[in-house]
């Protein structure tokens, strides 16, 4: 429930969010780690926060993947079977904001080179879209031509994670690959490795 988008300065000046709190809790004291070293050791340790990431061999597994994986399986399986509609959990309003794995590992290597100080540095798009306009995408991509039903017996969990990213701007970085561009290429990855599992 902080306020958004999420400045680094935010941190810990909360409760965590109950359903993320133990992953969250993890996070935070590897990020204190590094802080800690840098204090008492004087070591250039820096530390990234990433925004949700995607990317070529994710975890498509449907009962433990995060949201993007588990769409682009779930449409893409139901387009092979032929089903009239997909179901997505909670209402599809909170906002979320991804990023590419390839653009986390540029915005990393840029860091090291180019920055060294305590605090550590968000690393997103600064852009977020909503779960229910993320599916349609996905939708489109995969080219299911189903419908979309949304399960709100399930939880929405965050009504909205979005990085403020102008510390990250600043130094000279800015992701280069769009949430589209990128899904395409994924989905691109994912259905080659399906087609090779199955020859």
């Amino acid at each position: 429930m902080a306020t958004q988008p999420l400045v680094e300065d935010s941190l810990l000046t909360g409760l965590l969010e109950s359903t993320n709190e133990p992953y969250a809790i993890a996070k935070i004291a590897g990020i204190k780690l590094c802080e800690a070293y840098r204090d008492q050791y004087g070591a250039n340790f820096i530390s990234a926060m990433p925004t949700n990431l995607y990317g070529p061999n994710d975890n498509y597994d449907l009962q433990n993947s995060h949201v993007l994986p588990a769409l682009i399986r779930k449409f893409h399986e139901a387009k092979q079977d032929g089903k009239a509609e997909v179901e997505i959990w909670g209402t599809g309003s909170p906002m979320r904001e991804f990023l590419h794995v390839d653009d986390l590992a540029k915005a990393c290597v840029f860091l090291m080179e180019n920055y060294d100080d305590k605090q550590f540095v968000n690393v997103g798009t600064g852009e977020d879209i909503t779960i229910k306009d993320l599916a349609m995408l996905v939708k489109e991509i995969v080219g299911f031509e189903g419908e979309l039903t949304f399960d709100t017996s399930k939880p929405d969990g965050t009504p909205r994670k979005l990085m403020d990213v102008s510390r990250i701007h600043k130094l000279g970085w800015k992701h280069q690959i769009n949430l589209r561009q990128g899904i395409q290429s994924v989905y691109k990855s994912y259905s080659d490795q399906l087609q090779k599992a199955d020859s």
